[in-house]
């Protein structure tokens, strides 16, 4: 085991130097999939190979396939960089190998998600009674809050769906949004309801549910087994619910009301855009990402439960062979789908104790603002944003959606930040997401003049 030392410092140091090079080099990998994929050596090898050998051929091999996904000129997909602490802990972490099951197998990866649980539902200005459940991300936080709704309702009804299935049960009415999140579409797939289960409800010209159109879709079938599900920040534009109002019409109708806020939620934090998220206490279930606008390693999300009971009930074991299990109070094993896992809760811990409350909040302050420095600047270049900009989401025109895509590759081609495309209200669009601790206004800047200097030189379409 002494051994160890030398590659866990040559480890260390990998990760150290590509971080360094972050703030200068290119966004952009230097070779595509395919390319890494024919200089790759692909054959399982019959010998075994010395583990310092295997960490240099790592790096060798896929080092050039490397996004810059980390650094601060990286605002594609809602992404934040890991925070120093955060890394560090994380790296940590891999090396104390806990499995986070419960606090008989590991009583400090127990304790780590308990306190910053607490931290987490403090910022947030959620319930201090919630359970939160360490997910990968928000795809499994929407799933493990859409089992908990699932297993609340039909109780409710006289149904045991963890016994019975859902064959023959009464029919759950799922009210969402037409701007929800593909995410929940999916986990309505995992969960056995389907997508068709769906009644839509309108949104505004921001992507906001129509609270009116939403008290309307309710009031059509008679009282039943409901699940609402608003948001806390569409993906494209960042706009919010009206939360306070929509769930006081959910209430109305006995429903169960969960809010995605992979990134939104985040607002609570900031005194200047808590107002985005008012009301998000009265929900049943939210879910969150770490990995977006925390700025921890991936993977890291929350499944944030209202009742205890009702999240414990839906995901635990029966097996009486697991040690550690069936107390009166639910354990780690109790609140997600897995039993093998890492412990997440030492880099959320870490990110936390890092930027302080303080912290946070000009995290969440400083990303909106630096929102809306871009937004300016493109505007200022002759280019269209088409989105009122509330939190760290940008929506870009170019002119045609062939325009607008062809400056999107161009601008990934180049490298000196990078952005993707998306379809909003039927059209092409650059999406800009500022969420990375580590970017300045001069990034900013900097990726302006890019993107405007490269739209410049491309023919009109």
């Amino acid at each position: 085991m002494d051994d160890l030392a030398p590659l866990f410092d040559r480890a260390a140091r990998v990760a150290a130097d590509h971080r360094a090079a972050l703030g200068e080099a290119s966004v952009a990998a230097r070779v595509s999939a395919a390319e890494l994929r024919q200089q790759v050596d692909g054959r399982l090898r019959q010998e075994p190979t010395p583990p310092g050998d295997v960490l240099d051929e790592l790096v060798r091999s896929f080092e050039p396939g490397l996004v810059g996904t980390p650094g601060p000129r990286f605002f594609g997909f809602v992404i934040g960089g890991a925070l120093p602490a955060a890394s560090a802990a994380d790296l940590v972490a891999v090396g104390w190998d806990q499995c986070a099951f419960n606090a008989t197998l590991s009583p400090a990866a127990a304790v780590a998600e308990d306190v910053a649980g607490s931290w987490l539902k403090d910022l947030l200005g959620l319930p201090g009674g919630a359970t939160v459940g360490f997910v990968t991300g928000a795809q499994g936080a929407n799933t493990v809050s859409l089992a908990t709704a699932r297993h609340h309702v039909l109780a409710g009804a006289g149904w045991d769906v963890e016994r019975d299935g859902l064959a023959g049960a009464p029919r759950v009415r799922v009210v969402a949004s037409v701007e929800r999140h593909a995410t929940i579409d999916r986990a309505l797939r995992l969960l056995g309801f389907g997508t068709a289960v769906v009644e839509e409800v309108a949104a505004d010209s921001q992507g906001a549910i129509d609270v009116d159109d939403l008290t309307a879709v309710l009031a059509r079938s008679a009282a039943g087994p409901t699940i609402v599900c608003l948001q806390a920040g569409n993906v494209n534009t960042g706009a919010c619910d009206d939360l306070r109002a929509a769930c006081a019409v959910a209430r109305e109708h006995g429903a169960w009301v969960h809010v995605d806020g992979a990134f939104g939620l985040w607002a609570g934090a900031s005194a200047a855009r808590a107002h985005l998220v008012d009301g998000v206490e009265l929900a049943d279930s939210w879910a969150c990402d770490g990995h977006k606008w925390l700025n921890v390693p991936y993977d890291c999300g929350f499944a944030i439960c209202a009742h205890a009971e009702v999240h414990a009930s839906s995901l635990s074991y029966t097996a009486a062979y697991l040690t550690g299990q069936g107390g009166p109070m639910p354990t780690l094993g109790d609140l997600v789908p897995e039993s093998s896992r890492k412990a997440r809760g030492f880099a959320v811990w870490a990110a936390l104790r890092e930027l302080g409350r303080d912290g946070v909040t000009d995290l969440v302050e400083r990303c909106c603002t630096l929102a809306q420095r871009f937004a300016d600047g493109l505007a200022a270049g002759g280019a269209e944003v088409v989105n009122d900009v509330v939190l760290n989401q940008v929506l870009v025109g170019f002119g045609g959606d062939e325009r607008t895509d062809a400056v999107v590759a161009a601008v990934q081609r180049e490298g000196t930040c990078w952005l993707g495309a998306t379809t909003w209200h039927g059209r092409r669009l650059m999406r800009v997401s500022v969420s990375n601790w580590s970017t300045t206004e001069a990034d900013v800047d900097r990726s302006v003049a890019a993107i405007l200097r490269l739209a410049a030189v491309l023919p009109d379409q």
